[in-house]
């Protein structure tokens, strides 16, 4: 496509694109395209002036190469990107608040003051009337006092009086409507489905397809752990099925022939083939949103608590005002206290910063389900660490399979990746990246496989019973035994590594070898935890006494717990909740469910199953643990930018009341310092908070 360049310097280039309109939908492609260029880390596209401003690292020649290639319809964008995207809502917005200020700006100049006065005469019927309906309900809240403020002055003729409050009002209005969307969609986006591949049923086989090549009336199969990617009808198998990203109940529901499911819930128990009815991403994108506006998740307790304060001082004020004229008999004094709430500023700035909190959190891959989560991590004295796949690696690796039947390495390896590869956990993605680095095809050789939480999986294959997983679930559990004259080779499996057991008709077939290394920024993020508050550190891990003991000497936690199931964690979570604890537990697998559910605040890793990302409160990216820092540092820091804005109100407002009932300052003057600070902490509030860059 022709563009020429407008701007350009190291690492950065602005480039405008050869058309003369460029519609919401082909921005968003176009910063699609950009985004996804090598190098290329952030994208500004303004449709308006047609231009696209790009940051990158690589050489710039690169750069202008792939812009050049660059066409609308070669482009193939996922629907979701499309429909959520938050491009038209910003616009509408920014339209919405430079009109008003003009028209502000112009009524004031050029409108002679009778038509100023009338039009402020009829606007202020909306704030009049919506006082009157709150109050004739039994309600002393804010828009009563609004109500008093803008009826009074008209009364007293002080249409400019009357005319400042409404307009900072409708600009507060605009301001906290917009945020609060903004927020909500990009929190929804962070929550919306991030499925690549699905399986899909064919006449005679199962076959690993891109999600996008979906059709409807296609049929695919999902299993237990997997997020169900497309509304639909059940057409073969059972499942309890967790549908709390659209009804916000936690409880799993039964799914079975002939039923609905949804985009979006998660299988818990079983497996179902469904029958596809819906594959676009609006639908899934506009019920989260949904569920999020309505959810209660959203508010945070100082969010309630500044709501309910802002109600409760609204008869305090009203008070004030009434006394002040009996004690004065100053109508001026009197209006003083009136133009003067601290309820609006209370309304305003405390949802904005939590939710803008929200936002910033999104902007570092950190994807938080509601403003209460944000307050609990703050609160938090205690964090219990799963070890597999959160603080070691989420890519461990397969060093080496021993085997124990006489078969050949790799077809052992084949066998283990073809029954692993169902499953989303990270010692089974180390099984098929081990395979497929060997090039070892593995079509689909058993019958169904059943997954057995925390312990392993079993299925059939040549009509043998066949077994993998844990030590406990192979030799325990079902019973296999080493083959004779096999003990010492058993006994000098290298300890190093974590071992996965493949067992054939109860017995051992195979020991997997797999290097699981601690994350290098592991001890550091523990170390940074404890500064900002964290007591007490715990690792919980299924894996063998020896190798959690090394596990935690290495990062430094203060307890650490082996070979545990997952009603242990559990347990130990609420063990610490009921001895007055705050608990933030985070994990990655389908075994941390319960815990992540039982703690006052569960964190999954993204590249962990989706049944814990549906679970958690709060998703952070695999890709840097220090992330857990970062978050609990703009947790510390939003409760105390919380608190700072309360005595800022409190404090400036008071004041303003004071000299008005002095006398020094007359009402006008007041209503406006009042609205324009209240404007003021409400932009500041929409700022992101100062976070340390160790935490990053």
């Amino acid at each position: 496509m022709k563009f020429y360049i407008k701007h350009s310097m190291k690492g950065r280039i602005r480039v405008h694109m050869d058309m003369k309109r460029m519609t919401y939908k082909q921005a968003d492609i176009l910063e699609y395209y950009l985004k996804n260029i090598d190098s290329v880390y952030e994208v500004k596209v303004y449709e308006k002036t047609c231009d696209a401003v790009i940051s990158y690292t690589n050489d710039k020649n690169y750069i202008i190469k792939k812009i050049a290639q660059f066409s609308y319809n070669r482009i193939h964008v996922p629907e979701d990107i499309l429909t959520s995207s938050g491009r038209e809502m910003n616009a509408y917005y920014q339209d919405r608040l430079v009109n008003k200020v003009f028209l502000r700006m112009a009524s004031k100049i050029f409108l002679p003051i009778p038509f100023r006065n009338a039009i402020t005469a009829f606007k202020s019927v909306k704030y009049i009337a919506n006082g009157v309906k709150t109050l004739a309900n039994g309600r002393m809240e804010v828009p009563v006092l609004d109500a008093t403020a803008i009826g009074v002055s008209i009364l007293r003729n002080d249409f400019n009086t009357a005319g400042s409050v409404m307009f900072l009002l409708g600009i507060g209005e605009i301001m906290e409507e917009w945020t609060h969307k903004k927020s909500v969609g990009d929190l929804a986006r962070t929550m919306s489905l991030n499925v690549s591949k699905v399986w899909l049923k064919t006449a005679d086989t199962e076959v690993l397809v891109p999600v996008n090549t979906i059709k409807n009336d296609d049929e695919i199969i999902v299993r237990v752990s997997n997020i169900i990617p497309f509304d639909g009808v059940v057409t073969h198998g059972e499942a309890m099925v967790n549908q709390a990203s659209l009804t916000g109940e936690s409880v799993p529901v039964a799914k079975n022939e002939g039923m609905s499911v949804f985009a979006g819930t998660v299988i818990e128990e079983g497996g179902l083939t469904i029958r596809v009815r819906q594959n676009g991403g609006k639908s899934k994108y506009d019920k989260i949103v949904n569920m999020i506006e309505e959810s209660e998740k959203l508010k945070s307790g100082l969010e309630s608590k500044a709501e309910h304060l802002a109600d409760s001082l609204v008869p305090y004020t009203l008070g004030g005002t009434v006394l002040t004229y009996l004690v004065t008999r100053n109508v001026t004094k009197a209006l003083s206290i009136l133009m003067v709430d601290f309820s609006c500023a209370l309304k305003l700035a405390m949802p904005i910063t939590v939710l803008s909190a929200i936002r910033q959190a999104g902007q570092n891959d950190i994807t938080v389900k509601g403003g209460k989560f944000l307050e609990a991590v703050a609160d938090a004295d205690t964090i219990v660490f799963d070890k597999t796949g959160t603080l070691t690696k989420a890519a461990p690796t397969v060093k080496c399979v021993y085997s124990f039947n006489g078969a050949n390495e790799d077809e052992l390896l084949r066998m283990a990746a073809c029954m692993e590869e169902h499953f989303p956990h990270s010692m089974a993605k180390a099984v098929v990246d081990a395979a497929a680095r060997k090039n070892l095809s593995h079509e689909e050789m058993h019958t169904k496989v059943e997954y057995i939480v925390a312990h392993g999986i079993s299925t059939t294959i040549n009509n043998k019973k066949t077994i993998i997983g844990s030590y406990h679930f192979v030799f325990e559990d079902e019973g296999c035994h080493i083959p004779e004259g096999k003990e010492e080779m058993f006994d000098k499996l290298p300890t190093q590594y974590s071992h996965l057991y493949l067992a054939i008709e109860d017995k051992l077939a195979a020991v997997i070898c797999i290097e699981d290394p601690v994350r290098p920024e592991a001890s550091k993020v523990i170390a940074r935890l404890k500064e900002l508050g964290i007591s007490k550190v715990v690792m919980m891990t299924g894996d063998s006494e020896r190798t959690a003991k090394a596990i935690a000497g290495i990062v430094g936690v203060d307890e650490y717990y082996s070979e545990v199931l997952p009603e242990d964690k559990a347990s130990f979570v609420e063990k610490e909740k009921n001895a007055g604890r705050k608990v933030v537990m985070i994990g990655d697998g389908i075994n941390d469910s319960p815990a992540l559910s039982a703690a006052d605040v569960g964190i999954a890793i993204s590249d962990g199953a989706q049944i814990a990302r549906e679970i958690a409160d709060i998703t952070v990216s695999a890709d840097n643990l220090l992330q857990i820092a970062f978050l609990k540092d703009l947790s510390n820091n939003l409760i105390k930018k919380i608190n700072r804005n309360y005595r800022t109100i409190v404090s400036f407002n008071s004041g303003l009341i004071a000299l008005g009932v002095l006398g020094i300052i007359p009402p006008t003057t007041s209503a406006l310092l009042h609205n324009t600070s209240t404007l003021l902490i409400s932009m500041n509030s929409m700022k992101d908070i100062p976070v340390e860059s160790g935490c990053r």
